[in-house]
């Protein structure tokens, strides 16, 4: 087979890989069909070239891959327990064990009081922790 044949079908491979969700096996393929480029420029039969395409790209799909998967799907720690400690303003009555709204850093949250005492509007308070977008608060 031509060099360029193997050239043109991974970059095929390779933009196929872009163009379509996830797996990360066509990355490999394409990568493997670049490899085999040179050896078809120096003359190296069509049989070895088919040989050694399937022989690097499996060894590259199976010794890369979930270590590449793996490395993609990391995703940074929320930093929402950051907000524990920090003082809201409450933005109406809010009654014992009850639920409303206050503002912290600027952005109104739902809460929900964790003591048994009711609060007023305008009291600021200490959020006691978070669960998922509502902040607990007490009474400072």
């Amino acid at each position: 087979m031509d060099w360029w044949l193997w050239v043109l079908g991974g970059l095929a491979l390779l933009v196929l890989e872009m163009v379509t969700p996830g797996g990360l096996f066509a990355l490999f393929f394409g990568i493997g069909a670049l490899c085999v480029a040179p050896l078809a420029a120096l003359g190296v039969g069509d049989v070895w070239q088919w040989l050694a395409f399937t022989a690097i790209s499996l060894v590259l799909l199976a010794t890369l891959r979930n270590r590449l998967v793996e490395r993609l799907e990391r995703r940074p720690p929320a930093v929402v327990d950051g907000l524990v400690g920090e003082e809201a303003v409450l933005l109406e009555d809010v009654a014992a064990g009850g639920h409303g709204k206050a503002e912290l850093r600027g952005v109104p949250w739902s809460v929900r009081i964790a003591s048994g005492i009711p609060l007023r509007a305008g009291q600021r308070c200490r959020v006691e922790r978070v669960d998922g977008l509502v902040l607990w608060l007490r009474a400072e």
